[in-house]
């Protein structure tokens, strides 16, 4: 049967403590045993169903991350207090010092930070290549390596990473495929395509509402169980642990991803072509001219597009600086950092979320000063929101009057 992962979601049925449609929240960072022996076995993992620590556990956390599995098609999952709280446990708990990772070269800021800056402190070396060629993904693998990282697609240059020819050399050397599949819920599966791992910012699509920062990871259950290892588990111990009430609230807004990532993808696709008709350099996986459309076509969930994600180059900063302004002034969206959210989000990568990256490292990756990364929003009337976002260009100078 073909999976379908918000069909997963729909399947789950959580009651209330006293009868509630929503689960009860469980707002207490400590609980209680009627006796010793219990508290016992609970800390040293050995009683299903109790709770010792909100650290360890609690059961808002469970309820949010059993949905959260169920969506990725993993046998469990662990959420976290944020993306890059899910992110950094993962890699620490798989690799040693001495050891390798594989990454995609165009990722997320906070995550090339990480690999390049903090973790060869700890011993733990990555190679970044360009994730789109297997054969130099495959030529950077080492004997010590024992990861291969990458986004679905990636930030910000929405680059796609094609997970079944990565699985099957994650599997040639025994390594561990993680993919974070932040700018893709739905849309993709990773660990229907081969991934060992799925890591998400919550706080981007899933949530959907720019007010809570958490993470997830969804794996099996023995890897799971290792985060949470009060002796050496990552996630335990570095302590990223993701609040009840935070947790509540997101697993409600889980249950509209699936209309809203729709809306998202409609929107994007809408402005995608028709800034690409207009002569701008446009790149959505959903455009015939991206490199990787069709092996987008090949991985998705058709139901849920190719997201809602695109970039444009307006061809300076002065200018993309400019034009995002005028669109914030103009109620077309909010000059922002992440994504996600109802309202449009615009801002330069170069300079914010990837301006952890050197310069002559995204020069040579392909992210320019000019290039303008949009959370394209939930408007319903996309329509109305190209033409005046095609006014603005014009009043900027992107674009001639007489084209408009």
């Amino acid at each position: 049967m073909k999976f379908k992962p918000a069909n997963h979601i729909q399947n789950l049925q959580y009651f209330g403590e006293f009868g509630g449609v929503n689960p009860s929240i469980s707002d207490s960072s400590t609980y209680t045993f009627l006796s010793a022996k219990t508290m016992f076995d609970t800390f040293e993992g050995n009683a299903d169903g109790c709770y010792l620590y909100s650290r360890h556990s609690s059961p808002s956390n469970l309820y949010l991350g059993e949905a959260l599995a169920a969506m990725e098609g993993t046998e469990t999952a662990t959420v976290t207090a944020s993306g890059m709280g899910a992110i950094t446990p993962v890699l620490l708990q798989l690799c040693d010092t001495g050891d390798h990772i594989v990454s995609s070269r165009t990722i997320y800021g906070g995550t090339y930070a990480f690999l390049k800056n903090f973790a060869p402190r700890l011993g733990i070396d990555t190679t970044f290549v360009d994730i789109t060629k297997l054969e130099v993904v495959e030529a950077a693998i080492t004997p010590k390596t024992k990861v291969l990282y990458c986004e679905s697609v990636s930030n910000p240059l929405l680059e796609v990473a094609d997970i079944k020819g990565l699985a099957i050399l994650a599997k040639k050397y025994n390594l561990k495929l993680v993919v974070d599949n932040t700018f893709s819920p739905l849309s993709i599966s990773p660990v229907k395509l081969g991934a060992d791992i799925v890591i998400h910012s919550l706080t981007k699509f899933i949530n959907g509402s720019s007010d809570t920062v958490g993470g997830v990871v969804c794996g099996t259950q023995e890897l799971i169980d290792q985060l949470r290892n009060v002796n050496d588990g990552a996630a335990m111990l570095l302590g990223s642990t993701m609040d009840s009430l935070r947790s509540a609230s997101v697993l409600k807004n889980l249950r509209t991803l699936h209309i809203r990532m729709q809306q998202h993808s409609h929107n994007a696709t809408y402005l995608a072509e028709k800034f690409e008709s207009d002569g701008l350099k446009t790149v959505y996986p959903g455009l015939a001219s991206h490199p990787s459309h069709e092996l987008f076509k090949s991985m998705m969930n058709e139901k849920y597009g190719f997201g809602g994600m695109l970039t444009i180059d307006v061809g300076s900063l002065d200018k993309a600086n400019a034009l995002m302004e005028l669109m914030q002034e103009r109620n077309l969206g909010y000059l922002a950092v992440s994504l996600g959210f109802y309202k449009t989000l615009f801002s330069a990568p170069g300079s914010s979320t990837s301006s952890e990256i050197p310069e002559d490292e995204q020069e040579a990756m392909g992210l320019s000063d000019g290039l303008i990364r949009f959370s394209i929003g939930l408007d319903a009337d996309i329509e109305r929101t190209y033409k005046m976002m095609k006014a603005c260009m014009v009043e900027i100078g992107v674009f001639k009057a007489e084209t408009v």
